[in-house]
């Protein structure tokens, strides 16, 4: 599906499930989310953490409202714990199965967001490798001057904010000698298609979800 079809459709399934209490069309999505993960061949790995993380935050909720509470209410403590669940996995279908890249491109073509919204995605996406080295760097210069730079060191972050500095101003240079300008109309070299598949497999998955919503309790 094109994504920003599959991030709209996310956001209108956590809205409705927020909306309306249905235990039922939690699991339901749950269960459609964990198979759609496992068909994209996601690994065990992430699988166990997006299990396991939520299941604090789940297990409060549940506790809370079902042991804690002055009127334990069953039915709704999972309804309330189960959309942990369904909105984690749900959010993991697009974060595991779309290139961040890919969906910023998807919000400028086909939502058409300002081509500035785009490029500075793509630039911050591009520019963390290069802090992360960055910081690597610093490190090791301090500790060549028998200093140690705490991962909580004002003056670790301080000198990473001035090579971010830096970096921005490097890159907006590389943008202007390469004719960008903003508010200018740009073609794209890569093309997002939005394609009438895709508009029949988001009706159709909505619908169905909405038939599970307001007929199962």
């Amino acid at each position: 599906m094109n994504p920003s079809l599959k991030f709209i459709l996310v956001f209108i399934i956590s809205l409705e499930i927020s909306l309306k209490a249905s235990l039922t069309t939690n699991s339901i999505v749950i269960v459609c989310a964990l198979l759609y993960l496992l068909w994209h061949k996601i690994s065990l790995k992430d699988l166990g953490l997006l299990l396991t993380v939520p299941l604090i935050a789940a297990f409060t909720i549940f506790a809370t409202l079902y042991w804690f509470s002055t009127k334990p209410d069953h039915y709704y403590a999972w309804v309330l714990a189960s959309r942990v669940y369904a909105y984690v996995l749900s959010i993991a279908c697009v974060v595991k199965t779309t290139i961040a890249a890919q969906l910023a491109r998807s919000f400028e073509q086909n939502l058409h967001l300002p081509s500035k919204f785009a490029y500075g995605v793509l630039a911050a996406l591009n520019i963390i490798p290069r802090m992360q080295m960055a910081v690597k760097r610093i490190r090791t210069v301090a500790m060549m001057r028998s200093v140690y730079l705490s991962f909580w060191s004002p003056i670790l972050y301080f000198k990473a904010i001035l090579v971010a500095l830096s970096s921005s101003e490097n890159l907006a240079q590389g943008m202007e000698s390469h004719g960008y300008v903003e508010g200018k109309e740009r073609s794209a070299i890569i093309k997002i298609p939005l394609t009438s598949n895709d508009w029949c497999i988001f009706v159709l998955i909505l619908f169905l979800f909405n038939i599970c919503l307001f007929i199962f309790r």
